[in-house]
């Protein structure tokens, strides 16, 4: 989909509202395409919204169980864990 290449540009870019946005559209006329799901995942990480990411990388899981956002959740999740842990031991 050209689209999702435009995005994923935008992203690369450094314009990430501008994804969100244009993703936030997308998806309302694509509800079940998960790469969309997983592109908005990417933005909402770049921008340090750690919660939004997830939500939409389970979006992304529960649509295609093998989509690359599958991955990316295990990656935050594993962050996650590990900085919660750093913040017992200070």
């Amino acid at each position: 989909m050209e689209e999702l290449s435009t995005i994923k540009g935008l992203i690369d870019k450094g314009e990430v509202e501008a994804a969100i946005k244009t993703l936030d559209q997308f998806i309302e006329s694509n509800p079940t395409c998960d790469e969309a799901f997983y592109l908005r995942g990417n933005a909402y990480r770049k921008l340090g919204n750690w919660q939004m990411a997830m939500n939409n990388y389970l979006s992304a899981i529960e649509l295609n169980p093998q989509s690359p956002a599958l991955q990316a959740n295990k990656m935050i999740m594993d962050i996650l864990n590990f900085f919660n842990k750093d913040m017992y031991n200070q």
